[in-house]
């Protein structure tokens, strides 16, 4: 990004990649043109639970964002039953979701369970039902879209 603005308020930067010189107002520098967001996204984890949540939520018997478990903008937890009648106690954090408990609120730190990419893959890990709920849910959908493009 080159700006042009009055010679007495530029100063001269080489760009060491490309040995290039180019003028920045002096109150700029071209580390602060870059927008912090696009480097480090710090995602609110509460708010990403709360949104998995309301994705996923058809296809359990229960789910939600507990609050009971200290939530932060790294971490967040789920409870989730699922149609079979099982409970777990999700994690949620930027390597992806675990399971950390067998109970609402439950966090036993020497489970070691692997993290899913995504909540789809975790709860088809974990219920049939969840399975069965989603497929059905996937045909219907597909069902109605032939039905309006017909």
């Amino acid at each position: 990004m080159i700006f042009v603005d009055h010679p007495e308020n530029t100063s001269q930067t080489t760009t060491p990649e490309e040995g290039m010189e180019v003028d920045y107002p002096q109150e700029e520098s071209p580390v602060s043109l870059i927008n912090e967001d696009c480097i480090n996204p710090m995602k609110d984890m509460r708010l990403e639970a709360e949104a998995i949540v309301r994705d996923v939520l058809f296809a359990v018997a229960k789910m939600f964002v507990s609050s009971n478990l200290d939530s932060a903008l790294d971490v967040a937890y789920i409870n989730v039953e699922t149609r079979e009648g099982n409970h777990y106690c999700l994690e949620l954090n930027e390597a992806g979701l675990r399971v950390v408990g067998y109970a609402f609120d439950q966090v036993d730190d020497s489970l070691s369970n692997q993290y899913h990419e995504t909540v789809y893959s975790l709860l088809d890990s974990l219920s049939p039902g969840y399975r069965e709920a989603f497929g059905n849910a996937l045909l219907k959908r597909l069902e109605r879209l032939q039905q309006n493009g017909q």
